[in-house]
């Protein structure tokens, strides 16, 4: 005789779910896919943070997510111009010290003084600036001339004494 069949006990298995259709399968993979291709940031946000991602409650100074230094850098010439607080001075080249005679010799073949004594002498006007320089080169001509103790010799006129002097200059020539 056959006995009954016994009704499981304590395990049951679970139906086996259905296979999904090849559909489903690549509705799936085509979400994955569209999940992955969106990760990170947008494009530009390293450059232009969010504002939401700041406010998260701190209310210290925003700090800026840009990596470098902040520090501004002029440019061109404009920028080294306006710092005034590191101004080096030009060290004033200094000429060997002539010796009087050396200094005369130099003053007497100068091509500047003997171009305006020309000048004066065909009755130019020079301008202000050049008549100060050539006032101050003669009189550093007179002193030299003193101090090596070479005269003139001093007329009553003192025009005859600046034409013996014009003579002197353009003599050495």
């Amino acid at each position: 005789m056959k006995q009954p069949a016994r009704a499981p006990q304590g395990k049951t298995k679970a139906p086996k779910d259905k296979r999904k259709s090849r559909e489903d399968l690549n509705q799936k993979a085509r979400d994955r896919k569209n999940e992955k291709k969106h990760r990170g940031n947008a494009s530009g946000s390293r450059a232009n943070p969010v504002a939401a991602d700041q406010n998260k409650g701190n209310d210290s100074k925003a700090k800026d997510p840009r990596i470098g230094s902040k520090k501004p850098i002029p440019l061109g010439v404009e920028g080294q111009q306006s710092k005034p607080a590191k101004v080096k001075k030009v060290a004033v080249e200094k000429q060997p010290k002539l010796s009087p005679q050396e200094e005369l010799a130099a003053l007497e073949n100068n091509e500047r003084l003997d171009a305006l004594l020309d000048r004066l002498e065909n009755g130019e006007v020079l301008s202000a600036e050049e008549q100060a320089w050539l006032d101050q080169t003669l009189d550093r001509i007179d002193v030299l001339m003193e101090q090596l103790g070479i005269e003139l010799g001093d007329d009553e006129d003192g025009d005859e004494a600046e034409e013996d002097m014009y003579r002197l200059l353009k003599g050495n020539n």
